[in-house]
């Protein structure tokens, strides 16, 4: 793996304002929903990089950020050593054919009307390919990569013809068409049977280490996280609370909401017993937030000094960090 970032990301933030009514629209002091607020993290050429969190933690709009599908509030983002917002139709075409996404659901990211084939083709065609007997081979190919054999049997059937693995393979074939250098893949596996999970994940390394691609892996299962990923980002209400290396993240967590999510981690042991963590299920008010840390109103930790605490990434071993001022029974202070 090079340890040259290939996107570096920093202080970044996505804000939706909140309009309840007419009047909201006329005041000076507007109500944010603050989906990511202020985070800082690189991704290095070859990584695979795991972004995790419950529902609300701002993970899919950060993959969604990086491949241009929303607009940053603010913050800076550097890909490949250029700007990442386009200066013209040039560099934004270039963009979309190095950035790809393989989404959640591969039952709505296929269009019913086209083949397989079609789908595949039309980014290829996008990008300048014009020879037809150049994209059939090309379609070919990447279905052989995405381990649909024989090919010739899959390019001309319909979405609706084939399985959820296989429409999920379809998509996966669709994003490596144009030989792009980031991919991010949305929850991939979530809405597939555990039986082909396994499979899935394996092409994904595959990928990597066959193509040399850089990948952004969001899910809320820290156990694919574990076996995928080289680093993991742990995020809670827009905020990172811990970042490190995926393995000793989810074997040694240093921040309570990681411990939290860990401990919901079904076994597949039956006589293995895990102590649950109790918490309060529901989140806190996401456009008023609480002061310091975000997770202290659910917390079992919590003291009064984590009124003070800013989020702030404190190292706890190599290249491990938490923004958790509690550690080990005792307070931490950034200084």
């Amino acid at each position: 793996m090079n340890s040259k970032p290939l996107i570096q990301i920093e202080n970044l933030k996505k804000y939706y304002p909140i309009n309840k009514g007419i009047r909201d629209v006329f005041r000076r002091k507007k109500s944010y929903v603050k989906a990511i607020d202020d985070i800082s993290f690189t991704i290095n050429k070859g990584e695979i990089l795991g972004l995790a969190g419950e529902s609300g933690s701002g993970k899919t709009t950060t993959g969604e950020i990086l491949v241009r599908l929303q607009d940053i509030t603010d913050g800076n983002i550097v890909f490949d050593d250029h700007d990442f917002i386009a200066n013209s139709k040039e560099e934004e075409k270039r963009f979309r054919k190095e950035v790809q996404m393989i989404f959640q659901d591969p039952y709505e990211t296929l269009n019913p009307r086209f083949t397989i084939f079609e789908t595949i083709a039309e980014p290829l065609k996008i990008h300048g390919i014009k020879d037809k007997k150049e994209i059939y081979n090309r379609v070919l190919e990447v279905l052989e990569i995405a381990e649909l054999k024989p090919a010739e049997q899959y390019a001309f059937r319909y979405p609706h013809e084939l399985s959820g693995g296989q429409r999920q393979r379809v998509a996966i074939a669709r994003g490596i068409a144009t030989e792009p250098k980031f991919l991010v893949a949305d929850e991939p596996v979530s809405m597939l049977d555990v039986s082909i999970r396994a499979d899935i994940l394996n092409l994904l390394k595959h990928l990597r280490d066959n193509m040399g691609l850089t990948m952004l892996y969001v899910s809320h299962d820290l156990s694919t996280i574990k076996y995928l990923c080289d680093r993991v980002i742990i995020m809670y209400l827009g905020k990172i609370v811990e970042i490190g290396d995926a393995k000793e993240v989810i074997e040694n967590p240093q921040h309570p909401y990681t411990k939290v999510l860990l401990s919901s981690v079904p076994v597949p042991n039956p006589d293995h017993k895990r102590e649950r963590i109790e918490i309060d299920d529901e989140l806190p008010d996401q456009i008023n937030l609480p002061e310091g840390c975000r997770f202290g109103p659910r917390c079992p930790f919590a003291t009064e000094e984590c009124i003070s605490c800013d989020h702030t990434l404190i190292e706890r071993r190599n290249n491990q960090w938490s923004a958790c001022i509690y550690h080990d029974e005792e307070l931490i202070i950034s200084k």
